[in-house]
């Protein structure tokens, strides 16, 4: 493909039997290989603890993989030369004698990318093992979220893998930063003078990030109740997000100028008084309702519920950044499960023009709105003001929009682990979380959980098929504003 080096490598999964693994990670590489993105001598590793016949656990796979990709989607050339490159090994993760096959296996001629879809419990008994089979100088480990579950822990993961593997070889993977509109942020913004000359407090009246789920914890009560929607979603997700649309200009695009500017953004994030944090967070856990038509149990009602469990599963705040470009400038958050729509979007709200030349009655229409849509339809839209069609003069809002599934018929959009994955076998770490943003962003959620625990306000109730609890509404109606396209 065009533009794009293909270079060989030993992709080597941990947890293949997972369902991370089944469901995204063996679909993106199969779509990297359909597309000619993986080198003919690029050989798959399959590790997990079942010590089954080898073949069984590769027919496993097959079958789960034509399920996710879809029978359309398969082409059998490819699956047979997908499939070809694949093998299955029975491992122990923290034993080190069953690294001996894939040290043995492994070429010696091209790069190893470990991919971790385990628990973070297991990532420092990894790295040694591979370490000791004189695998880590020339691999790239890939690791996944959550890393810890506050600032003191994420330090002992970070720590585990510092002590086998330099910075440059760690790819800390946040799946949003992989979206076709994420990326799409980054080039609207700097090649395009018409938004970046905007692009501050002189403009900008607010911004909202949202990410909605009409699911619930979808069997996940152990790891879940102990995370909470702010640790899960926020802290990693969300604020990832916030750092895209905040950041200054890089001085370029390579992985640190980039990822410079997002730790930054974050240090700049204002700390909450309990006064503000009161005014300013909002938690939640739903109850029974409606989704979709059918009747839904509430979050202490799912199977294996702790019924005294005072965990969100909604959040939403107002975060300010203390520097000169978004002074002044509200960031309002939220994300939750059980809504009553499944989308993930972020919308600038530009400010309205200083004088109003039009009919009065027509004011409230004016707002020039920008907005990102992640999920469900991946597109971008700019809400501007026109003339409606007829006589005299009458304003209407419209959107100038570009929908990649419209725009590009033909084209396939990339799922967000296709990219990610084709740029750790490249070895580009722009897509990727550095440590100080790891802990950087969690110093800041650990004052907001400290806050909270302070106030000891219990999260408040709301019904699932709705748009979170009433305060949620009543944060940003207190600034004289309402969160877009609720209805």
């Amino acid at each position: 493909m065009p533009g794009i080096n293909v270079t060989p490598c030993t992709f080597a999964l941990f947890g293949a039997l997972g369902d991370l693994a089944l469901r995204k990670l063996f679909p993106a590489l199969y779509h990297l290989d359909h597309a000619g993105l993986l080198h003919e001598d690029t050989v798959i590793f399959a590790l997990a603890r079942e010590p089954r016949d080898p073949q069984e656990h590769l027919d496993f796979i097959e079958q789960t993989l034509r399920r996710y990709v879809g029978e359309s989607g398969i082409e059998e050339d490819c699956m047979r030369r997908f499939m070809a490159r694949m093998s299955y090994l029975t491992m122990d993760f923290k034993k080190p004698d069953d690294y001996a096959a894939l040290g043995a296996q492994a070429s010696t001629r091209q790069p190893v990318v470990a991919y971790f879809a385990t628990p973070a419990s297991v990532y420092g008994a990894i790295c040694e093992n591979l370490a000791t089979h004189g695998l880590a100088e020339r691999t790239r480990v890939v690791l996944e979220k959550p890393i810890g579950h506050d600032l003191a822990s994420s330090r002992l993961v970070n720590d585990a893998v510092a002590r086998y593997f330099p910075e440059t070889s760690i790819y800390r993977i946040d799946h949003y930063l992989g979206k076709e509109t994420v990326q799409n942020l980054i080039a609207l913004r700097f090649a395009n003078s018409l938004f970046e000359t905007q692009w501050d407090h002189n403009h900008i009246s607010h911004v909202e990030i949202t990410v909605a789920e009409t699911v619930g914890i979808e069997g996940r009560w152990g790891y879940f109740d102990q995370a909470g929607q702010l640790r899960d979603m926020i802290q990693n997700h969300l604020l990832q997000l916030l750092c895209l649309i905040a950041m200054d200009p890089p001085a370029d695009l390579s992985a640190d100028s980039i990822r410079d500017e997002k730790v930054k953004v974050l240090k700049a994030l204002a700390p909450f008084s309990v006064d503000e944090l009161s005014r300013h967070l909002v938690r939640g856990q739903y109850s029974a309702g409606n989704i979709n038509g059918k009747t839904v149990p509430g979050y202490l009602d799912e199977e294996g519920a702790n019924v005294e469990s005072n965990t969100e599963t909604f959040v939403a705040l107002r975060a300010d950044i203390r520097n000169w470009r978004w002074s002044g400038v509200p960031f309002y958050l939220r994300t939750g499960k059980r809504l009553a729509q499944k989308m993930s979007q972020i919308v600038i709200h530009f400010k309205e023009p200083p004088f109003y030349i039009f009919a009065p009655e027509q004011r409230s229409q004016v707002s020039n709105r920008l907005i990102l849509r992640l999920q469900p339809d991946e597109g971008i839209s700019l809400q501007v003001m026109t003339k409606e069609p007829g006589l005299g003069m009458h304003l209407r809002s419209g959107p100038l929009q570009l929908n990649f599934s419209d725009a590009y018929k033909n084209a396939r959009v990339p799922d967000a682990y296709e990219r990610l994955l084709l740029e750790v076998m490249q070895g580009n770490q722009s897509l990727f979380v550095r440590k100080d943003e790891v802990e950087a962003a969690w110093l800041w959620c650990d004052r907001l959980m400290a806050g909270w625990n302070a106030l000891g306000e219990t999260p408040k109730r709301y019904s699932a098929g709705s748009w979170g609890p009433a305060a949620s509404i009543a944060l940003i109606t207190r600034d004289g504003r309402s969160w877009y396209g609720d209805l």
